[in-house]
C-alpha cells in the first residue's frame, strides 16, 4: 500500500483535506498492525525466514504464534471491512504456515517412529536369546553301584538313580534330595554325610545301598509299573544272599510292587502304611528246617526326592525318625560284636 509521506510544509495555514487525513491514518495504522505482527512473524527460530523453521529442534513452540497470528488478523478483518483485500494476504500466509507447520511435525514424529521401530526389530532379530541347556529326562547307565556287604543291619532300598547319581555314582546325589538330611536328622548316621561317602556307609554304620531298578531317570513317574514289578525279584534275590536284618524302602511305590508281586494285586489305600510291616511280607525269605531263614523286616519309608511334595518335611521326619530310633540302637549291638570279631547278624525284635 503506498504510504503518504510527510513534506515539509511552508505554509502552516494550508489546510489537508479530511479524505487525505484518514487515508494517512489509516495507513499509519495499518503500518503499526503490521508492526505487531513483526514479534509473531518473526520469530528467534525463524530468523526472519519462514524455511528456516525445518532446521530448529523446536516443533512445539511454532504452533501458538501461527493461531496468534491467525486471531489477529480476523480481529483487523472484523473491524476494517474495507480492507479485506490487504488483510487476505497475512491469513493466507498464516494458514499456509500452520499447515506447513503441522506437516513438518508430523513428518519429524513419523521418521522417529520409524527410525525408532527399525532399531528395534534390528536388535531384536540381529540377537537371538540364547536357549538354556535342558537336563536329560533318562539315561541308558549309571556309574552307581551297590554295596552289599553280608549281614547288613540296614539295607536301603530306592526306586532307581536319579540323572545326577547316575553321572557321579554317588547315592542320592541331586542338591534338592532329602536322603542325607535325614538320615542325619533321624541319627541313622551321627553326622551329615555328603553324596560322596556313599561307599563309606558299609563300614562306618553296617548301612548299604541298592535300588529296585537300575535305569537312571529324571524322576521315579517316568519307570512303569511293569519295570518296577520287574524288579521286585532281583530285588529278593539280592536280600536272599546277603541276608541284612531289615529292609527300608524309601518311597511308598516300591512298596506298592513288591505288594503287586507278592500278594497279586495292588494295594487298597485302607492296607497302606508306613513303618514296620507285618513279618508276613519280609523279603529273602528262605524255607526248609535246615538253614532256613525268616528273611528281613521291611520298614517303609517316605520318598526323599525333592520333587514330591506330597509331605512336608516334618511329616518326613517323623517316619524316618521312627526308623533312626531303631537304628541306634542296633548299632550299639553291631559295634559290640565288630569289637569282639563277630559278624553274625542280629535279629530284630
Amino acid at each position: 500500500m503506498p504510504l503518504v509521506e510527510d513534506s515539509p510544509r511552508e505554509d502552516n495555514n494550508t489546510q489537508i483535506p479530511p479524505t487525505t487525513l484518514n487515508h494517512d491514518n489509516e495507513a499509519h495504522n495499518e503500518e503499526h498492525d503490521d508492526d505487531n505482527d513483526v514479534p509473531v512473524n518473526k520469530k528467534t527460530s525463524f530468523n526472519g525466514r519462514l524455511n528456516q523453521y525445518f532446521h530448529t529442534a523446536k516443533p512445539t513452540s511454532s504452533a501458538p504464534p501461527a493461531i496468534s497470528s491467525t486471531k489477529q488478523t480476523s480481529t483487523r478483518t472484523t473491524s476494517s471491512p474495507l480492507k479485506r483485500k490487504r488483510t487476505t494476504p497475512p491469513t493466507s500466509t498464516s494458514t499456509t504456515t500452520s499447515t506447513r507447520i503441522t506437516r513438518s511435525r508430523s513428518r519429524s514424529s513419523t521418521s522417529t517412529r520409524t527410525s525408532t521401530t527399525s532399531s528395534t526389530t534390528s536388535s531384536t532379530t540381529s540377537s537371538p536369546r540364547p536357549r538354556k541347556p535342558t537336563t536329560p529326562s533318562s539315561a541308558s547307565t549309571s556309574l552307581l553301584t551297590d554295596t552289599i556287604p553280608p549281614n547288613l543291619t540296614l539295607l536301603l532300598v530306592g526306586v532307581n538313580p536319579g540323572i545326577l547319581t547316575g553321572i557321579t555314582g554317588y547315592a542320592y546325589a541331586h542338591p534338592s534330595n532329602l536322603f542325607w538330611k535325614l538320615l542325619h536328622w533321624s541319627g541313622i548316621t551321627p553326622i551329615r554325610h555328603p553324596p560322596s561317602d556313599t561307599y563309606k556307609l558299609p563300614e562306618s554304620y553296617n548301612i548299604g545301598n541298592t535300588n529296585i531298578v537300575e535305569r537312571p531317570t529324571r524322576d521315579a513317574s517316568m519307570l512303569s509299573k511293569k519295570e518296577m514289578d520287574a524288579g521286585v525279584p532281583i530285588l529278593e534275590a539280592k536280600v536272599r544272599e546277603k541276608r541284612p536284618e531289615a529292609v527300608c524302602l524309601v518311597g511308598k511305590s516300591i512298596w506298592e510292587a513288591v505288594w503287586r508281586v507278592k500278594v497279586g494285586r495292588g494295594i487298597r489305600k485302607e492296607e497302606f502304611r508306613y513303618g514296620w510291616q507285618d513279618e508276613g511280607m519280609n523279603l529273602g525269605r528262605v524255607g526248609g528246617d535246615d538253614g532256613g531263614w525268616e528273611g528281613a523286616r521291611v520298614f517303609v519309608a517316605t520318598t526323599t526326592s525333592g520333587l514330591a511334595a506330597g509331605m512336608s518335611v516334618m511329616e518326613k521326619r517323623e517316619v524316618w525318625d521312627e526308623l533312626g530310633r531303631w537304628v541306634v540302637e542296633r548299632r550299639k549291638v553291631w559295634e559290640g560284636k565288630r569289637e569282639k570279631g563277630g559278624s553274625d547278624g542280629v535279629k530284630v525284635e
